[in-house]
């Protein structure tokens, strides 16, 4: 493809992603109340003790556009989500022309991959995002009182599931790196040692709650899904090395062989 040609299918593309995330930012905004009860759950569900207005579980907002901007800010968040496996998809569609045949099959499995992992860090981030605003809140205690407004609210749940959801991702970079021979499983497991300590000191600096429970329920995952990659490594590079093994007779064409029949039956 030229030059043009790649321009081209590459506007063709963000086009798609473009009109998926748009699609999905409306279906959220129509839905706004329903996202907005089920975002302030998690503070809701706190005792009244951490909350300025006693049983009422209200969040505060300062601006007169406010509330029209963070349902928007809200509205597009969860477009981004819901669309993603399509603006996944539509990324390596960009790229799959430029990899072999064998290679492509990867890229389906990637975008199915990458759209259950992402899912999967976002569903624990919201798991312990009780916790966190606990541990957090908890903090104001004599003479201090907590008033929460909704942007700093949404900024920590957005950042919480940005964390968990990128961060789930790593395992299936180590796969991909194996697949293409960067890193075989020898030097993986030579690194394993530094990479699980790598994990818990990432998580414990990324995590926005920095409490440890939260530090926790996203290393533990990320261990285990690395040990995954780490099985995976393994068996790969097995099949990979067995697959590689020289013959011990060498191949012969059938006029090699018809020509070995000729000498035997020739009588000197």
């Amino acid at each position: 493809m030229s030059l043009s040609d790649h321009l081209s299918e590459l506007r063709h593309r963000l086009l798609i992603s473009a009109l998926a995330i748009i699609t999905g930012t409306i279906v959220a905004f129509i839905f706004h109340t329903t996202l907005l009860h089920g975002l302030t759950h998690p503070y809701c569900s706190l005792p009244h003790s951490y909350r300025i207005v006693g049983s009422r579980c209200t969040l505060f907002v300062s601006g007169v556009l406010d509330p029209f901007t963070i349902t928007l800010k809200l509205s597009l968040y969860a477009g981004l989500i819901v669309s993603s496996p399509v603006w996944l998809y539509q990324m390596w569609k960009f790229i799959t022309p430029g990899l072999y045949s064998h290679e492509k099959r990867y890229a389906y499995v990637f975008v199915g991959a990458s759209t259950f992992l992402f899912l999967l860090g976002g569903l624990f981030a919201w798991l312990t995002l009780e916790k966190g605003l606990r541990f957090l809140l908890g903090f104001a205690t004599g003479g201090l009182t907590s008033l929460l407004s909704f942007n700093s609210y949404l900024s920590f749940v957005t950042a919480m599931i940005l964390v968990f959801a990128v961060s789930f991702e790593f395992p299936l970079l180590v796969v991909m790196l194996n697949l293409v021979g960067v890193l075989p499983f020898q030097r993986l497991r030579r690194w394993t040692r530094g990479t699980l300590f790598g994990i818990f000191v990432f998580a414990a600096v990324a995590t926005p709650s920095q409490d440890p429970f939260t530090m926790l329920a996203l290393a533990v995952p990320m261990c285990v899904l690395f040990g995954l990659a780490l099985l995976f490594a393994y068996f790969h590079d097995k099949r990979k090395a067995r697959n590689e093994e020289p013959s011990l007779f060498e191949p012969v064409s059938d006029e090699e062989m018809a020509a070995m029949d000729d000498d035997e039956l020739t009588i000197p």
